[in-house]
């Protein structure tokens, strides 16, 4: 990733860290490689990330170790393993990294592939899951990011969910037949990843039984909607499901562009995950974000920054004083190349060209002798000297 894309992405992470210190979320840096059984306790066995997409591998000390394929179970570890449970039980993290899956690339996903997340740890009010939308909202915002849309469900809990597990087991068994087989093996054990199935979702979830949801949920529910209305436009969309076994309640994806494969964010509720890795009965709501897929949904990339200044030095007696030129230059914050003393001035003036530079820096003997530097305009070839302390204003100045 080079050129645009990498500057999209540091312009991206630059606007998310922003909006992160305006909600007061910290930063939480996770290992990238973790125990293989963190992934397969907390991302579930039905899960397409642990069937198929995990890159796992045994280690010197005979370890079962895996690349991570995503960053909620880390925090979850990092949250227990540094007994915040007692310390400090409510905390709000973010983290920035790579994340690693073995699947078929598709647009703007590879396989070692960029996530930004936010994890919400131990509230359990409604307020949390529409602040995580909500925060998600503004990165995408503060990004630039306009052409999309968000799409809102509830999963119910252990009370409701296992009513509509039997009523979708029952929908989807007649057509047991023509399923993948993936999804063949999932009915008993997950049906709702059949509807998240990329193969096979579309065809049934329009069909597919409405969640029932018990009091609880359906007040929890309709307080987070509550919360965004008027904040953020939304979709209830009944047929949403989460890829990962762990979500319960609120689930909820950004999506941009009308291919099946438009997500580029996604998260939900996850009151049961800390409990189910050891830890305490600690409530939780979070996201990811995809990197590379939110870029391409901002269309024009942006811009890199602009070489603003080539150093060019005439003559070897000349160096050092066109190398101390340079480096005065950054100091007042003027992005600037240089250093290829060696060439004559035709090769320094070719590579001025190839920065893309607006001006070029020239030093002479004469420039030297008395303290001054040649200014070149390379849009206009316009040059005029100025003397050394007010060469930085005079760059500045010049549109």
């Amino acid at each position: 990733i080079f050129g645009p894309e990498a500057a999209a992405l540091t312009a991206l992470e630059a606007a998310a860290r922003k909006v992160f210190k305006l909600y007061g979320v910290k930063e939480l840096r996770i290992p990238t490689v973790e125990l293989k059984e963190l992934f397969i306790k907390s991302t579930g066995t039905t899960t397409d990330i642990v069937q198929k997409e995990m890159y796992s591998f045994e280690d010197a000390g005979h370890r079962l170790l895996a690349l991570r394929p995503e960053g909620t179970p880390g925090v979850a570890r990092a949250y227990i393993e540094n007994n915040f449970t007692q310390a400090a039980p409510v905390q709000q993290f973010f983290y920035i990294g790579n994340m690693f899956r073995a699947e078929r690339p598709q647009a703007g996903r590879y396989r070692e592939f960029e996530q930004i997340g936010a994890e919400f740890l131990g509230n359990p009010a409604p307020a949390a899951d529409a602040q995580a939308i909500l925060l998600l909202k503004d990165i995408m915002q503060a990004f630039g990011v306009k052409n999309y849309s968000v799409k809102i469900n509830s999963l119910g809990c252990e009370k409701c969910r296992p009513l509509y597990r039997q009523a979708l087991i029952d929908y989807l068994s007649s057509s047991k037949d023509t399923l993948c087989e993936t999804c063949q093996d999932r009915l008993e054990r997950n049906p709702l990843r059949v509807l998240d199935c990329k193969i096979d979702g579309h065809r049934f979830a329009e069909g597919a039984p409405k969640m029932k949801l018990c009091p609880e949920c359906e007040e929890h529910f309709n307080e987070v909607k509550r919360l965004l209305d008027g904040k953020i436009p939304y979709i209830v969309d009944t047929s949403l499901v989460r890829g990962l076994d762990y979500y319960t309640r609120t689930v909820f994806e950004f999506q941009a562009g009308d291919k099946s494969q438009n997500a580029i964010a996604a998260g939900g509720r996850y009151d049961s995950l800390i409990k189910s890795m050891g830890g305490a009965d600690i409530p939780a709501v979070g996201w990811a974000m995809g990197a590379e897929r939110t870029c391409l949904a901002l269309g024009s990339l942006p811009a890199e920054e602009e070489v603003k200044v080539y150093v060019v030095s005439l003559e070897k007696s000349c160096n050092e004083y066109a190398f101390n030129v340079m480096q005065n230059l950054r100091a007042d914050g003027i992005i600037t190349e240089g250093g290829l003393f060696e060439k004559n001035l035709k090769g320094q003036m070719k590579q001025a060209d190839r920065t893309k530079a607006r001006f070029a820096v020239i030093i002479g003997g004469e420039e030297t002798a008395r303290g001054s530097a040649k200014l070149k305009d390379l849009t206009t070839g316009e040059q005029k000297d100025y003397p050394l302390d007010a060469l930085a204003g005079a760059i500045k100045n010049i549109k």
